[in-house]
């Protein structure tokens, strides 16, 4: 899959159902010597789309569960849950 076919896609985390961002609007981590994508780094945003200063959600990539047509669905455990909202 190419990077130009995943953007635009939202992203939803499956157990807080909760719409996290559009992979357009998002970073990626990528190792260098692989050239595989590692991590999303969604910034957290508030009313209006205006950022917050500083805060981020980073997903490892092991954590997509489901890539469709419209969407990309993450399963983050919970433990990993907690650590990203603190």
């Amino acid at each position: 899959m190419r990077l130009s076919e995943l953007s635009g896609k939202e992203i939803v985390d499956v157990k807080r159902a909760e719409r996290l961002g559009v992979l357009g609007q998002t970073d990626l981590e990528i190792n260098e010597q692989t050239g595989q994508i590692t991590t999303l780094i969604i910034p957290s945003l508030k009313w209006f789309g205006l950022r917050k200063q500083g805060e981020e959600i980073r997903v490892p990539w092991q954590h997509i569960k489901k890539i469709g047509t419209d969407m990309i669905i993450l399963d983050i455990p919970d433990e990993q849950i907690e650590q990203i909202e603190s």
